[in-house]
């Protein structure tokens, strides 16, 4: 049986500093007319876009419809996608990142893909900027638009997972890894278990608080992060 390795994006993989937020106000601005308030927007930190989208509109006073939201999701995506080379020249990739999805996809008996509040092409602009997309099966990825909270995309994920590969991914065959709370909940709710890294805003203890099986201060380490990975899946509930 393959392992369902789901990573999260921002803060577990790489960073992109202010330039979402840039993208986000220019974004919002062209499809509703409006200045993105100083305080008109939600943490993004562990959320999916579609709730982002979702609650920034109605802190401004506007009434949110489905093609309203995917105006802005078009909007937002292509901003990413026209700033390829900005999100390159002023975001990272986090220490081991690039070595432990190398490692993973390497391995016939992992399926690796991500588990991201980004709408999918959001997170294929990202991967691609740092030239790592080349792991990741983005057809078995489970995106911010696909629900308004995590936790139901772990399991949207692992059913894309067994259609394509033809074999079944439960909470003991998949693991998520990911820098929040919000990725630790989202495991444990949709049935996964949880890696966590300290490499975000929360640290280590915060992170063992609300239980995560592993917490790893970052990925730099990369036979220990596979192994805890690969441990996590194969250990009993």
């Amino acid at each position: 049986m393959r392992t369902l390795v789901l990573w999260d994006i921002d803060h577990t993989l790489l960073a992109v500093g202010p330039l979402t937020r840039t993208i986000y106000e220019s974004a919002f601005t062209t499809v509703t007319g409006q200045t993105l308030a100083a305080h008109g927007v939600p943490s993004f930190a562990g959320r999916t876009d579609r709730a982002i989208i979702t609650e920034t509109l109605l802190m401004h006073g506007i009434e949110t419809s489905e093609p309203l939201l995917q105006r802005l999701c078009h909007e937002f995506a292509t901003g990413f996608g026209a700033r390829i080379q900005e999100i390159r020249e002023h975001g990272r990739v986090l220490p081991g990142a690039r070595e432990a999805l190398k490692a993973l996809a390497n391995r016939t008996d992992v399926v690796q893909s991500v588990l991201t509040g980004n709408m999918r092409p959001i997170a294929i602009s990202k991967l691609a900027a740092f030239s790592l997309d080349e792991y990741v099966d983005f057809e078995v990825g489970a995106y911010g638009l696909d629900h308004g909270e995590r936790a139901p995309l772990v399991r949207l994920a692992q059913l894309r997972a067994a259609e394509k590969y033809g074999e079944p991914f439960d909470e003991h065959s998949t693991v998520l890894v990911g820098d929040t709370p919000h990725d630790v909940r989202a495991g444990h709710h949709g049935g996964a278990r949880v890696v966590a890294v300290a490499t975000g805003a929360s640290d280590e203890a915060t992170l063992r608080q609300v239980g995560a099986e592993l917490v790893l201060p970052d990925l730099s380490d990369t036979p220990t992060v596979i192994t805890s990975i690969l441990g996590t899946a194969s250990e009993p509930s």
